[in-house]
């Protein structure tokens, strides 16, 4: 390598900056780990130069041998990570070493705990792994040169974390990028040979790129009589990992440690996965999936947007990370590896967007999650309740994006109901429909805007009188999920906000005829408050929904629910007013009274007041509250 010329000295930005002091001065709990990031980095590059060299021979320029190399100097205390991959121009030496890392440096501050050990681990994660050089070294040199260009157009970026970097031109004669580290002296340890293969086969072992270091030749080797008992041998580079792609082995020949390491490899994770699935394929289709879902959900799970999906490869070729089209987005928490024989090599984002094949494999994928999910239901409920804690408001997404699976996902869910009075979310359809006591033949639910809210509802009122468990929702996804999700093993749900309540054979004939005839006898009463409200509601009736509350509202059996309303205005959608329908319960002394006055100022006064106490409870707020408590105020005073 020739000597740099054309230096220009540029500064990082201020995130990255408060990245490499805390990568110098705070994360030393678990050191080795920026070599397990410099040579992910490097497989990476290695298997991009592999996919793009599919249409472009030429990349390998008469060397497709690729490889990671470790090459340790003892004297410079240095050590080296070479690879001969796809390499980067001067554009993209900048733009990724010098800039915020994609993956959201700011949001890796915000997860810091203080606990270095688990702090240290995140740094994958985040997508500033190549930052941890920083924890072993006062000095980072990069020498790259992109795959097909000239040997003069090499680049060097050196840094010592001051907050500034240089960059310059160079001469490389072989592709590919040296990450040269210039180590601190109490960081000597990772110039041990021993020390060195110690991590990379803890760590790098199932890389399917191989990671080589040097192995030195031996003397010639003679007894007392000079007899040569061992010849000398020469110096050569010796691969220190398996570099067999684990997915392709036998599930018998990995161990669960192998497994894990790989998970933490492809997922930047430092947490152990919660479960995977390692399955192959044969017959009309040919494929292999290794399947994992992580214990913990990432920073960015709620950003539906986010890249995610599996690593995808082609007869063990690399074609690309996150392909997103083998995994629908309710699941975008799987991370894993799918490798099929049935596309073709060359496979490009746009051939998979609309293929029979890519469809069928989706299909699989899907599947395979949902039984290693409904497994872990089965066999651990306290491991599943650690999942659904973490990726169950995801998982509700489901029916509305997987029609085809609705009813497997269904099964999966788990609700708060008023079974157990509590928040946690234990219920499944599965428990709720063998509670159900004879004569019921839907499934209830409530939504609201908390759990408070929902379990203290007057709309519950019946169903506790009667023993009749109603599962409590308030989640924002909640209600999307309901309008998505009709029925479960033949029971069809009912949302006791909207229509008129009917529990059917869960009321006897007393009951049916009692309520026939206070219809008949309130009708009256009914008219007039329904005049005295004019425009501002669709409809009174009377209810037997209630027991100790006055008035509820309720929306129309095809109306939108409060809770629909509340979630496309808070998008910012434009939603028409909606009329609800006005109950009064005939058994409540308030109603009583409302019916022995006379039409007029103090009638209108009280009807007001039943229907604005219904929407209070409702909706959780009113219109004109002041004009609410003015009236209040008058009927107390009255």
């Amino acid at each position: 390598m020739s000597e740099a010329v054309q230096t220009e000295t540029h500064g990082f930005q201020t995130e990255v900056k408060q990245l490499l002091n805390l990568m110098a001065h705070s994360l030393y709990s678990n050191k080795e780990v920026f070599l397990r990031e410099l040579v992910s980095n490097a497989a990476d590059a290695a298997d991009k130069l592999r996919f793009k060299a599919l249409s472009h021979g030429e990349l390998y320029e008469n060397d497709g041998d690729l490889r990671v190399r470790l090459i340790l100097d003892q004297e410079q205390k240095t050590l080296t990570i070479s690879d001969n991959g796809i390499g980067m121009n001067r554009e993209e030496i900048i733009d990724h070493l010098g800039t915020i890392a994609k993956s959201g440096t700011k949001a890796f501050f915000g997860q810091l705990s203080g606990d270095q050990a688990k702090d240290s681990q995140l740094i994958g994660q985040f997508g500033v792994g190549f930052y941890s050089a920083f924890i072993v070294a006062d000095k980072v040199t990069v020498v790259s040169r992109a795959a097909g260009q000239p040997a003069d157009q090499g680049v060097q970026w050196e840094s010592d974390g001051d907050g500034s970097f240089t960059v310059a031109e160079v001469n490389k004669p072989g592709r590919g990028t040296d990450v040269i580290l210039h180590l601190r002296d109490a960081e000597l340890e990772f110039l041990d040979e021993w020390r060195l293969r110690s991590i990379i086969g803890k760590y790098s072992d199932h890389i399917s790129v191989a990671v080589e270091m040097w192995k030195a030749g031996e003397p010639e080797q003679t007894d007392e009589d000079g007899t040569v008992t061992a010849a000398a041998t020469t110096g050569e580079w010796e691969q220190v990992n398996k570099a067999t792609a684990l997915w392709t082995r036998s599930k018998n020949d990995v161990s669960d440690e192998e497994y894990q390491e790989f998970y933490k490899h492809i997922s930047h994770d430092w947490q152990d996965a919660l479960s995977w699935s390692h399955n192959k394929v044969e017959g009309n289709q040919e494929y292999t999936s290794l399947l994992y879902v992580p214990a913990k959900a990432p920073f960015d799970m709620y950003n539906r947007e986010q890249s995610h999906g599996l690593k995808l490869y082609v007869q063990r070729v690399f074609i690309m990370d996150d392909a997103e089209q083998f995994m629908p987005t309710y699941l975008r928490f799987v991370k894993g590896v799918l490798d099929t024989n049935d596309l073709p090599l060359n496979v490009s984002r746009e051939i998979l967007q609309d293929n029979k094949i890519t469809a069928q494999l989706r299909k699989a994928c899907s599947k395979r999650v949902l039984s290693m999910l409904e497994k872990m239901a089965k066999d651990d409920a306290e491991q599943y309740q650690g999942f659904w804690s973490e990726f169950g408001n995801v998982l509700k997404e489901g029916p509305a994006e997987d029609y085809g699976n609705r009813e497997q996902i269904a099964g999966l869910l788990r609700f708060a109901s008023t079974h157990n009075d509590s928040d946690a979310q234990t219920v499944s359809l599965a428990d709720y429909i063998s509670r159900m006591p004879e004569g019921q033949d839907k499934i209830y639910y409530i939504t609201a805007d908390s759990f408070a809210a929902a379990n203290h509802s007057p709309h519950l009122e019946i169903f506790r009188k009667k023993g009749i468990e109603v599962l409590l929702m308030w989640e924002r996804v909640d209600e999307w999920l309901m309008s998505h999700l009709n029925e479960f093993d033949g029971k069809q749900f009912e949302s006791v906000t909207k229509g008129e309540l009917d529990l059917g054979d869960l009321d006897d004939e007393e009951t049916k005829k009692a309520q026939e005839e206070a219809k008949e006898a309130l009708a009256p009463l009914l008219e007039r408050v329904k005049a005295a409200l004019g425009e501002e509601i669709k409809e009174v009736r009377l209810t037997h929904r209630l027991t100790n509350t006055p008035s509820c509202v309720v929306a129309g059996e095809h109306d939108m629910s409060t809770q629909m309303l509340k979630l496309m205005r808070s998008a910012g959608q434009a939603v028409p007013e909606q009329k609800y329908i006005l109950e009064l319960n005939p058994e409540h002394t308030l109603v009583k009274k409302l019916e022995t006055l006379e039409a007029g100022e103090q009638f209108n006064e009280w009807s007001q007041l039943l229907l604005e106490q219904a929407q209070l409870a409702e909706q959780g707020g009113l219109k004109d509250p002041a004009a609410f408590v003015a009236r209040v105020n008058r009927l107390l005073l009255g």
